[in-house]
């Protein structure tokens, strides 16, 4: 369990869709403040973490990964597989009702995080056409033949 409601529930929806969330102790090095992935799992050091959202987008990296390789040591993301992270927690978030700056915040995305914020929300999406490759969501067309809600709906959160 974590102090900050918003920690909490982003641990919470992750853990509950099959991606594990610990309370750790970690380094002042790693890769982002206050949190890891290792072994299929966030590792989550409260007073370290500088944003919680970074938690929905490292879940969506686990998330999208192949299932033989989500519980690896390590993860080594393509740019494809950042772009359906990406994809993925815009999702996530929005299931979740989270302002999409939790996750977008200007500290991350290489200074992108408004236009990423931006083209989300006017529908210009990126990293969808392998969320429906993947069979985790769909877009328009194809939602609309299957008789089921287009992206940022999903059909499943894990890969």
């Amino acid at each position: 369990m974590f102090a900050d409601p918003l920690t909490e529930r982003l641990a919470t929806f992750v853990r509950g869709i099959g991606i594990g969330v610990c309370a750790a102790t970690l380094p002042p090095d790693t890769f982002l403040p206050g949190l890891a992935i290792r072994d299929g799992a966030i590792l989550v050091d409260e007073a370290r973490l500088a944003h919680p959202g970074d938690i929905l987008h490292e879940a969506g990296h686990l998330a999208v990964a192949d299932p033989a390789e989500r519980n690896a040591p390590r993860l080594s993301p393509t740019p494809g597989d950042e772009m359906t992270a990406i994809a993925w927690s815009y999702a996530a978030l929005r299931y979740l009702g989270v302002d999409p700056a939790i996750v977008f915040h200007p500290e991350g995305y290489k200074g992108d995080s408004d236009a990423i914020i931006e083209n989300f929300s006017a529908g210009r999406y990126f990293g969808v056409p392998l969320l429906q490759l993947y069979g985790m969501s769909c877009e328009p067309r194809l939602a609309v033949e299957k008789g089921v809600a287009p992206f940022p709906s999903m059909l499943r959160w894990l890969r």
